[in-house]
């Protein structure tokens, strides 16, 4: 048996849950026994990006677990921070240029 951490951390609540499952489990299937669909009924566990102490896991459908693991699941950006950014520059050459 191999004992993991699940973390997820919605816009109002988060959660951190341990689950024992046996070894040889994909990172998909920790998921699922984790019970944190259950908990956050707007994830989609069969596609959202995952990681593993903040690296992401290319394929959590094949992906081991190893004792100790932190699953981590992901929400998408609301904004693009290049795309931010670019806008945070433009504006401050625009004032930049109407007070010289």
């Amino acid at each position: 048996m191999v004992e993991v951490e699940v973390v997820y951390a919605a816009v109002d609540r988060q959660a951190l849950l341990r689950v024992v499952v046996p070894a040889g489990t994909t990172v998909r299937a920790a998921l699922q026994a984790s019970g944190v669909g259950q908990a956050f009924p707007e994830l989609d566990l069969a596609g959202c990006p995952v990681g593993i102490f903040g690296k992401v896991v290319v394929d959590p459908d094949t992906r081991e677990v190893q004792p100790g693991d932190r699953i981590e699941i992901y929400r998408p950006l609301l904004a693009d921070p290049k795309e931010v950014r670019r806008l945070r520059a433009a504006k401050a050459a625009e004032a930049k240029a109407r007070n010289q």
